[in-house]
């Protein structure tokens, strides 16, 4: 592609980057404790009440988990669910909701928890904060891996490739069944193995931060209709 030099071959953990609500999940000995938005990065809202009531979140883990372990995640919905809404909201004459994800935050912020499990929202795990106790993985596709198996769900379209040009094929097979994907999406993300380097040149759009298994890079980002 063109794009600055590597030392080496660069692997990549690449995966969908969901369109919905940021959140985080506190778990200590198993169980859900808290949850809350992300809010300004530092302070977010507490939703646990409601994230109780979507099923898709694990009220208790399964197997083998550190005593604390912060998820994080994101909260959705699908699209089947997003229009079953709106039809209803014709059917009362009522304003429909613009994108799934607007209804998505709206309704994990619903004062009333009953609200919010009627409205069939999903979550989906795409890494860990705070960890006490034994890592998850060395790697982000391992930490992946582990939370499906602690019983979150966790996107299937995910792939560990190796180098620029299968990093490239994932990008435009993502484009290619983006409309067949059950949920919106507003890009893809990266994370670059640790060890591994890369260098961009200053007018690739990108987003870049370290983590503990790793780079995260957000490259190609966002999937416009037009870009697709």
């Amino acid at each position: 592609m063109g794009w600055g030099e590597n030392t080496g071959v660069v692997q990549y953990c690449a995966e969908l980057k969901f369109d919905g609500l940021a959140i985080n999940l506190r778990y200590e000995d198993g169980v859900l404790v808290s949850a809350a938005t992300r809010g300004d990065g530092l302070v977010g809202e507490d939703v646990t009440a409601n994230v109780r009531t979507i099923r898709s979140i694990p009220l208790r883990l399964q197997g083998v988990y550190p005593r604390i372990l912060e998820v994080r995640g994101e909260v959705i919905m699908h699209k089947k669910d997003f229009e079953r809404i709106n039809e209803e909201q014709r059917a009362k004459d009522l304003k429909t909701f613009v994108n799934p994800r607007n209804a998505a935050a709206g309704f994990l912020r619903q004062l009333d928890p009953k609200v919010t499990a009627k409205r069939r929202l999903s979550f989906y795990a795409y890494g860990v904060g705070e960890i006490e106790g034994e890592a998850l993985a060395t790697t982000h596709a391992g930490i992946l891996d582990r939370l499906q198996g602690l019983g979150f769900p966790v996107a299937k379209e995910r792939r560990v490739v190796d180098g620029w040009e299968a990093l490239a094929d994932f990008h435009e097979w993502v484009a290619e069944i983006r409309e067949t994907l059950p949920f919106e999406i507003d890009g893809v993300g990266k994370i670059v193995k640790k060890g591994d380097s890369v260098l961009l040149p200053s007018n690739v759009p990108h987003g870049v931060y370290c983590c503990e298994t790793g780079i995260v890079l957000d490259i190609f980002t966002p999937m416009r209709k037009e870009f697709v």
